[in-house]
Formats: C-alpha cells, sequence, structure tokens
C-alpha cells in the first residue's frame, strides 16, 4: 500500500510563458528543477491547506 502513495503519477500541465518563465527561474534559484519546484510549492501549499482545516475546526 506504501508503494501506491509513493507512486509517481503524470499529469499534463499547460502553463503561461509568463508563470513558466517565472517557475523556471524560481526553481534556478533554489537549485531544483521545474517540475521539482512545480511539486515542492503544490507539496507546500496543501500542507497549510490541511494545517489551516485542523485551526479552524477547534
Amino acid at each position: 500500500m506504501e508503494d501506491k502513495k509513493k507512486a509517481k503519477k503524470q499529469v499534463p500541465l499547460r502553463l503561461s510563458a509568463s508563470l513558466y518563465e517565472e517557475l523556471a527561474r524560481w526553481a534556478e534559484d533554489d537549485f531544483r528543477s521545474l517540475n521539482g519546484q512545480i511539486e515542492y510549492l503544490l507539496t507546500e501549499c496543501v500542507k497549510k491547506r490541511k494545517h489551516s482545516k485542523k485551526d479552524g475546526e477547534a
């Protein structure tokens, strides 16, 4: 079961040229690939969303 959680899924993604360039520069600054940067940012957003939901339940 844990192997399924670690398996990577491919997702086609369309970005505007300007957003692509911004993300590419940011990735370079953080020494990540563009794909790695996008995955990192999405992971952080999901963590923050989960955290904010827990705070709102109190």
